[in-house]
């Protein structure tokens, strides 16, 4: 309880603590709303691409000395594009077109990394460190933050229609592949959003496991993305609690927040009714026996 109240009182006065859990926060609810549209449309693997693929693109940016926005945008969408055209024009399954695309552009990474001799600003995108993010980090994920809420506002009847039955929305007239790029390059942007908090090692597991938890608990999109929302918020703030309080890297207290969150569903959600199955069989057991 000492180490809640020590955590609140910090929070009250110091500057940086306040951005951090700011920061965290919008991250959390933007990773929990674009990672329900990854998991419906079975695009895990794709978000876990993306993510790695970004790096390349965040070293560019760092060695031009421009936004790593504008870097990491530009080779998210290169992924995309490189992953579909390989899956299309050969006999080769998406599943390893993507293993494939993701694994150079993250070893091009790297190597642009050690060319840029910036070791220290390797480690922060790999664990990220929420607790040195910047007024320019903060105002960058509102900004991120905003566009992910107006793209789900504005497109929701066409996203919500291409995740549950794309040839159906083709049919109907959607352009299936525009918005499937067009959410490719917002996922990238959330991913970027998301280095300096979970790292980039992590920020695939803050796009799933939210998500992945609300999906326990709802069958309605519109809940999905509230609960998901939520609960990267929650992940994001007891995370933090615990980075500040024990010292540990960010990026890892955050996502087992989100774990522990996603076993605690597993077992007792009614969609999953792994407990009350437990339950009722033992009772069963127990009439069977007596």
């Amino acid at each position: 309880m000492n180490s809640v109240t020590t955590f609140v009182t910090a929070l009250g006065r110091y500057d940086f603590l306040q951005s951090a859990l700011i920061t965290a926060i919008m991250v959390g609810i933007m990773s929990g709303m674009i990672g329900s549209f990854i998991i419906l449309r079975g695009m895990s693997m794709m978000g876990d691409a993306i993510s790695h693929a970004v790096l390349p693109g965040v070293a560019v940016a760092y060695m031009l000395g421009i936004n790593v926005m504008i870097g990491a945008s530009i080779f998210g969408i290169l992924a995309a594009g490189l992953i579909g055209l390989v899956a299309s024009r050969s006999k080769i399954k998406t599943d390893t077109s993507i293993g494939v695309v993701f694994s150079a552009f993250y070893a091009l990474g790297f190597i642009l990394i050690s060319l840029a001799e910036s070791s220290t600003n390797l480690h922060h995108i790999l664990f990220g460190n929420i607790l040195a993010v910047s007024d320019t980090d903060m105002m960058t994920t509102t900004v991120v933050l905003g566009l992910v809420i107006l793209f789900v506002v504005f497109f929701y009847k066409e996203l919500l229609i291409t995740s549950f039955d794309p040839t159906f929305a083709q049919t109907y007239g959607f352009r299936v592949q525009i918005l499937h790029y067009a959410l490719m390059l917002v996922l990238t942007l959330v991913t970027v959003s998301a280095l300096q908090t979970v790292g980039i090692i992590l920020v695939v597991a803050m796009l799933i496991t939210p998500a992945a938890t609300a999906f326990l608990w709802t069958d309605r999109l519109a809940v999905m993305l509230g609960l998901a929302a939520t609960l990267g918020a929650i992940s994001s703030v007891v995370g933090l609690y615990f980075s500040y309080t024990f010292n540990w890297a960010s990026g890892p207290a955050i996502v087992l927040v989100a774990a522990g969150l996603f076993g605690i569903s597993f077992v007792v959600s009614p969609k999953q009714a792994l407990l009350p199955t437990l339950f009722k069989g033992k009772a069963r057991l127990r009439r069977a026996t007596a």
